[in-house]
């Protein structure tokens, strides 16, 4: 049985016609796997309902 995080960066570098060699694919999985541990951190803040998103960023 195939995991879905590799199922899924196969597809993805298909539909983008990105070609992984086998020997990045851990690196490419890793990275996705950190970069999807941090979106679940950002989505499980509590914000109240009354938050309101910013109207203008600046830097």
């Amino acid at each position: 049985m195939s995991d879905p995080l590799d199922d899924y960066i196969d597809a993805a570098a298909s539909l983008l016609a990105l070609p992984i060699a086998p020997s990045e694919k851990p690196a490419v999985r890793m990275n996705l796997d950190v970069t999807l541990r941090m979106a679940r951190l950002v989505q499980e803040f509590p914000l109240p309902d009354e938050t309101e998103p910013a109207s203008i960023y600046e830097a």
